[in-house]
Formats: structure tokens, C-alpha cells, sequence
């Protein structure tokens, strides 16, 4: 594996969430060689794959060349005065702080040399995510190397503003949940409708799986999906000129109230 697919010695994990998870299971599954990455978790619960797991970041030895802030935003003020002083002007700061801009970690964490956000979604897990980044001041080679680590997780993009980022997360990073929603909505009105409700989770699971590989496969555009199930006056038809005048402004109202929370958040940090 070349520098640019491997972690900097050492790499932090400062908390280690569902989505750091996520990550580590999805890199793990790569390949990826995670010996150099130590996990700093006041639990001190094992971290699967990892060097080694402490409870603190004075336990956890050579300061760190990349630092992943994987706790919940609202620890960050919490945690900085503590983490602050490790973070050199070696350390390529990587948040995953949702709402968190990059002024607020630049004043929280003056010396780092870098600061880049990343919003991943769960689908890293199985190599199949979507992992936007953004920053502001991150050279060339910082840059390419978390190109390069995100792409084992699925689709890495980078977001030209923060603005930008946050539509992002409010489609990639909180679609999976809503997905998650219409595959229970497309199974439960198949069971109240006579289904075997067990055999309808599984259909509308594998409908919406085996539409999205086909869509991926295929790379054209959605309307020529739709036109290849939907005959002239048939049943599908007749279901989308229900959906088609609903789903659109719904869609429209999920993103924006996603999108509204992470500025509420935004401007909590900035505050705190």
C-alpha cells in the first residue's frame, strides 16, 4: 500500500461513534492497514482493528500527525481544552462534527496545520458511502491522501463550500435514513394490504436494493428507469400520478429541515 492509502503515524480516533464504526468497518474490509491508528474512547471499549485503545489522550503516546474528531458535536467544547494542545503544526485535523464549521474547530485548535470536514453516511460500512469533504486549508498531498482513504469507503467528493457540504449531508449523509423510512412505508402498505408482512419487508428491501444496482449500473437518467417499468395506462402509472404530486415537495421539505438543523447547529458552536 502507497503513503497516499495509508494513515499517517500516528492517526487519533478521538471518540469512536456509530459512523467512526461505520468507517473502521469499511476499511477494515478494504485492506487498509489500521496499526498505526490509535482509538481514544473514555470507555476504553475495545476498537476493532486499531493499534491499540486508551481512555485519554495522555495515554495515547507520540502526538498525532492526522486526528478524526468522531464525538458528538456538542462535546467539542468539552473536549478541545484537552485535545488542544496535541494538535500541532503536523496535525491534519479531520472533523466529522455535523454542524460544526471550520471557523469553530480553527479557533478551538489554532496550531493544527490543516482542518478538513468529512461527511460520511453508514453505507461506508459495506464500501458503498458517500464521504463529502471540505476545507480551507489543506495542501495537495493532505488532500489526495484522504481522497484516497474515503474512496475505499464508496464516492469521495469534495465540496468547493461549507454551504455546499451541508447539501450534502442533508441528501447523502441523511438518506439512508430516509431510505430506511421508505422501504418500511413501501412494506407495511404491502402487509396492510394482505401481505405476509415478513415476506413484504423482504420484497420492499430488495426492490429498492435491486433498483438502485440497476440505476447504478445503467448511469442514465431516472425517467428512463421509470419508463422501462411503466407501461401506457398501466398499474404503475396509475401509482405514480399519486406519487409524482406528492413525493417532489416532500422530498423538497425533508432536505430543508435537515439543512435548517445543521445551520442551528452552526451557530450553537459558534456561540458556544
Amino acid at each position: 500500500m502507497s503513503d497516499l492509502a495509508r494513515f499517517p503515524t500516528p492517526t487519533w480516533l478521538v471518540g469512536a461513534g456509530n459512523m467512526v464504526g461505520a468507517m473502521l468497518a469499511g476499511w477494515q474490509s478494504a485492506g487498509v492497514d489500521l496499526g498505526n491508528v490509535i482509538a481514544i474512547r473514555p470507555s476504553g471499549a475495545a476498537t476493532a482493528g486499531v493499534q491499540r485503545t486508551v481512555t485519554s489522550v495522555a495515554e495515547a503516546g507520540p502526538l498525532p500527525r492526522m486526528a478524526v474528531l468522531g464525538f458528538k458535536p456538542q462535546m467539542l467544547d468539552s473536549i478541545a481544552p484537552g485535545l488542544a494542545p496535541m494538535m500541532t503544526e503536523q496535525t491534519v485535523i479531520v472533523s466529522l462534527l455535523a454542524g460544526t464549521p471550520i471557523a469553530t474547530l480553527r479557533q478551538r485548535f489554532p496550531r493544527a496545520r490543516s482542518i478538513v470536514r468529512a461527511m460520511p453516511n453508514l453505507p461506508v460500512a459495506v464500501r458503498r458511502g458517500v464521504t463529502a469533504l471540505y476545507t480551507e486549508d489543506a495542501g495537495e498531498a493532505d488532500g489526495q491522501l484522504l481522497s484516497n482513504l474515503m474512496t475505499y469507503l464508496g464516492v469521495a467528493v469534495w465540496s468547493p463550500t461549507q454551504a455546499h457540504l451541508s447539501a450534502i449531508g442533508a441528501m447523502a449523509g441523511s438518506g439512508p435514513a430516509y431510505v430506511a423510512r421508505l422501504i418500511d412505508a413501501l412494506a407495511n402498505a404491502a402487509a396492510e394490504r394482505g401481505l405476509d408482512s415478513g415476506l413484504a419487508q423482504t420484497l420492499a428491501l430488495e426492490t429498492v436494493l435491486g433498483t438502485g444496482w440497476l440505476a447504478a449500473a445503467n448511469r442514465g437518467p431516472m425517467d428512463d428507469l421509470v419508463r422501462r417499468v411503466a407501461s401506457p395506462r398501466g398499474t404503475t402509472l396509475a401509482g405514480l400520478a399519486v406519487l409524482d404530486a406528492e413525493l417532489p415537495s416532500l422530498i423538497g421539505r425533508t432536505l430543508d429541515a435537515a439543512i435548517a438543523r445543521g445551520e442551528e447547529l452552526a451557530a450553537a458552536s459558534r456561540n458556544g
